[in-house]
């Protein structure tokens, strides 16, 4: 199945976590740029970065936070999994994926392992797990 498959298997309640973590890591998706840096916002002290299926979504995504409907929108596109592999990592703190953030088939996908590297994971806070970041919250549940 496609990511937009799993995602709209995973609202009608049949989740295929592995699944649906693949596909994002197989799939092309555009990451809005503000300023010269991808868009996120921190929630809980996570790092989400915003990540969209299409232009149509990001553009409703844009719109719906007050710019112009004509405006042209700065992006990248990226492999989900370079944004799991390697921008995450980079990031200071926590960081998660807000994939289409603001529709009806939104889904995140949190900073644990089996999304991100374990050396960034914020479940594995045991002292000598594989990385981990001590202390950092908890995070439940599956993307």
């Amino acid at each position: 199945m496609s990511l937009a498959d799993e995602v709209a298997a995973a609202h009608a309640g049949h989740p295929n976590p592995a699944a649906l973590v693949g596909e994002l890591r197989r799939t092309s998706v555009l990451v809005p740029v503000v300023n010269d840096s991808l868009m996120s916002a921190e929630l809980t002290g996570i790092r989400w970065l915003y990540a969209f299926s299409d232009e149509q979504e990001l553009a409703r995504f844009a719109v719906s936070r007050g710019a112009d409907p004509d405006a042209e929108l700065s992006y990248v596109r990226t492999v989900g999994a370079r944004l799991l592999d390697v921008v995450i990592p980079a990031i200071e703190g926590p960081a998660g994926v807000a994939l289409d953030a603001g529709s009806s088939q939104a889904m995140v996908f949190p900073p644990v392992s089996g999304i991100v590297p374990d050396s960034v994971a914020v479940d594995l806070t045991e002292p000598g797990a594989a990385g981990g970041r001590p202390g950092a919250p908890a995070v439940g549940g599956a993307a």
